[in-house]
């Protein structure tokens, strides 16, 4: 069985490789008191030996279904499961986590995309054609990993309450049939399915627009429970993530502009489902 089908490798200075070492020494003591040999457990398992020894030593992370495999195997009594959780938001970049955690915890998110759609918006196929065109070329590990961590993002339209979540594309974005036709009409249909959902709004900015408030680039801001927010936008405050109360009155007054140049939802649905039709 191929590594990637196990686990992701652990990123250079993440802060969580500590615990993913803890786990992985935990699998060999486990190993050594069942008095298997790695290559006995590997083949135990459905992996090679070089998987084994790399989870062993930290430096790549087990999915859930390697924890459970191995936790029966070695009659771990748990001990290996209870670390699927913890594991499975290791597989994620560290931005990625970082960037999930906030939006597990707001109560609103507005955006803005310009180049691509938002990565709570894309489909897996889109994502990954996405990945697959970066400059220099990410490995086929890292972006198989890259997009694991967005798919994993989108559990916030399972969330109770929702979260209202109100998203504005530039038309282009719906027309450059990034990794193919097939890929491109799965993204329109799934786009139409989420603009259906009552705390989802998605409007599209038409490219004839003469006048146009998002000329600065992508913008996004979540605003949480407690009354605080934090946001960024491509053109303001050099790019960085801001949370100043007045800083954050810009971004907000300017995606509000943007959203009234745009087409409604009903138009901008009906713009889809047209671009749809030409597939």
């Amino acid at each position: 069985m191929d590594s990637d089908e196990a686990g992701w490798a652990v990123e250079p200075g993440d802060e969580i490789a500590p615990l993913v070492e803890a786990v992985g020494h935990l699998v060999r003591t486990c190993r050594e008191e069942a008095g298997m040999r790695a290559a006995e457990f590997g083949e135990a398992l459905g992996y090679g030996e070089d998987l084994i020894r790399k989870v062993e030593r930290g430096v790549r992370i087990p999915r859930a279904d390697f924890l459970d495999k191995a936790d029966k195997v070695l009659n771990a009594r748990g001990h290996l499961q209870a670390f699927k959780e913890d594991m499975e938001k290791a597989r994620y970049p560290k931005k990625v986590r970082e960037l999930k955690m906030l939006e597990e915890q707001a109560v609103e998110l507005v955006a803005y995309g310009d180049h691509n759609l938002h990565g709570l918006l894309q489909t897996p196929d889109y994502a990954r054609a996405l990945f697959d065109m970066r400059q220099p070329p990410y490995s086929r590990d890292e972006v198989e990993r890259a997009v694991a961590g967005r798919v994993a993002r989108q559990s916030i339209y399972e969330r109770e309450p929702a979260p209202v979540l109100c998203f504005v594309q530039e038309e282009v974005t719906l027309r450059r049939p990034l990794g193919g036709r097939m890929v491109m009409r799965r993204q329109l249909e799934h786009l139409l399915e989420v603009g259906q959902l009552r705390n989802v709004t998605i409007q599209v900015m038409p490219t004839d627009r003469e006048e146009h408030a998002g000329m600065q680039g992508e913008t996004q801001v979540l605003k949480f429970a407690d009354g605080t927010a934090v946001g960024r936008s491509e053109g303001a405050f050099n790019g960085r993530a801001i949370s100043e109360p007045r800083q954050l009155r810009i971004l907000e007054l300017r995606h509000g502009m943007i959203r009234s140049q745009a087409l409604t939802p009903r138009e901008s649905a009906a713009l889809i489902e047209r671009l749809l039709g030409e597939l």
